[in-house]
């Protein structure tokens, strides 16, 4: 099993800036894919932006040129740098992670982190 803890949620004006950090740990084998995800009350969950292991990222068209994914391996964290903040990002964020081993893949959901802009 692997856990995923994030940090960095809380309450931004618009405009602003925040980070999240998620942090995976546990019988960790080999993780090559870190995403963000994010859910919006009534809406869908969805897809924020990815790396890869070998550093290739994508993005949501929402958030590009604003937001920014990155990760440290030696660490097993990923970061979301969220920049220009808008009302429309309010959502619950949550990290995703692939852990791939010999015979199968497997995915894991942080317990997500809380992200509110202001007008």
């Amino acid at each position: 099993q692997v856990q995923l803890v994030e940090s960095g949620g809380g309450l931004v004006q618009a405009g602003g800036s925040l980070r999240l950090s998620c942090a995976a740990s546990g019988s960790i084998f080999s993780i090559n894919v870190m995403g963000w995800y994010r859910q919006a009350p009534g809406k869908q969950r969805e897809l924020v932006a990815v790396i890869i292991s070998g550093g290739s990222t994508n993005y949501a068209d929402s958030v590009k040129g604003r937001f920014t994914i990155s990760r440290d391996k030696a660490k097993n964290t990923v970061y979301l740098q969220m920049n220009s903040l808008k009302p429309e990002d309010t959502a619950v964020y949550y990290c995703n992670v692939r852990d791939r081993t010999p015979t199968s893949d497997y995915y894991y959901w942080g317990q997500g982190t809380k992200v509110t802009v202001s007008s």
